[in-house]
């Protein structure tokens, strides 16, 4: 079942967007996740799309039908919470079954949904269980459970790892990409967390200030970000933007000028540094970390530019140590209102 989101706007006060004009296509099937930071706009997105909460203008559409007065229940779609929203006094089996008994199902349908569910997200030995005597990622599976015992096609999940350690968070991320491909699930996934949106996603949407800042595939968002916002939301450690004039040199290309790109970004692991003394020196060592497989460098430049270096391997600089630093790879522009700038095929910017 496919999404259409037109236009769509929200107001809780007069003249103050919550949601500004958001539009997109969510095809049958596809995992899309919704990312930003927080306040801007997620969560309520979300409900909007459930039903939970009123669309102050635009339209929505499910399988070509408008849905923007439909109650939650008529619009063929389950939802998975942050806080999973188990019955405490429930069993996992009861709270799975919950949904579908209040749906008047014949007992043997609720039977096979809840085995079936149980079984797909490896809970069936703990269906006698109360939610308290289960552990954070126990608890999400059964939320997960309940949402496929549903037999919805679409699927609206709200932050459901934020409340996990990282390694469950990691576990689950594949549990519930695997899941979403075999029962083919339109799977709406909110998250602030840019690592789920990489790894999870067909089709990212950026938000921000209450706007649609890009949608594109995880490649497309990383690569080819729409602006210096998006650019800096995606990537660990974050991108390094340096004023164009004082790091680069050189005319870009004939037909933009030069006072149109005013600033550069290149990734920390395109950006190379080099030992070197005072005299030659365009930054110095702040601090390192050691990760194992890899090197974090952070340098001042002497212009007071900061930026983050990552480094193969271990890699041995000192505080406060001069030290030259290079660039290789692509590198992004953009021009005074933060909007990438795409070069012409062969422009060269020196460094």
């Amino acid at each position: 079942m496919s999404i259409e989101l037109n236009s769509v706007s929200k107001e809780f006060t007069v003249g103050e967007p919550i949601l500004n004009q958001v539009t997109a296509t969510i095809q049958t099937g596809e995992f899309f996740v919704i990312v930003g930071p927080s306040g801007c706009g997620k969560s309520t997105l979300l409900r909007m799309i459930a039903g939970l909460s009123d669309i102050t203008d635009g339209q929505i559409q499910i399988s070509g039908q408008v849905v923007n007065e439909l109650p939650p229940k008529e619009r063929q779609l389950s939802m998975v919470f942050q806080n999973y929203a188990l019955y405490p006094f429930l069993s996992v089996w009861d709270n799975v079954a919950f949904g579908l008994k209040a749906r008047k199902l014949e007992a043997n349908e609720i039977k096979q949904r809840v085995t079936d569910a149980l079984k797909m997200v490896n809970l069936t030995d703990f269906s006698k269980r109360k939610p308290r005597e289960l552990s954070g990622g126990q608890q999400q599976r059964v939320a997960l459970a309940r949402a496929v015992a549903s037999d919805t096609k679409i699927c609206l999940m709200d932050e459901p790892l934020s409340n996990l350690d990282a390694q469950l968070r990691v576990k689950m991320r594949q549990e519930i990409s695997n899941l979403q491909r075999k029962l083919g699930l339109t799977l709406i996934y909110v998250t602030h967390d840019q690592v789920e949106a990489m790894t999870m996603a067909d089709h990212i949407m950026v938000l921000n200030q209450h706007q649609v800042q890009q949608i594109g595939t995880p490649a497309e968002i990383y690569r080819k970000p729409a602006n210096e916002f998006v650019a800096s939301f995606f990537g660990t450690p974050q991108i390094n933007i340096l004023p164009l004039k004082d790091h680069f040199a050189g005319p870009l290309a004939d037909n933009i000028p030069d006072e149109n790109i005013v600033k550069v970004g290149v990734r920390p692991d395109e950006t190379i540094l080099v030992h070197a003394d005072s005299t030659h020196a365009d930054a110095f060592v702040k601090s390192c970390e050691f990760l194992g497989n890899e090197t974090i460098v952070y340098a001042l430049m002497n212009d007071g530019t900061r930026i983050q270096v990552v480094l193969k391997g271990e890699q041995i600089f000192q505080a406060n140590e001069p030290v030259m630093v290079k660039y290789n790879g692509d590198k992004l522009f953009f021009d005074k209102k933060g909007k990438r700038i795409e070069l012409p095929k062969g422009a060269v910017a020196n460094a």
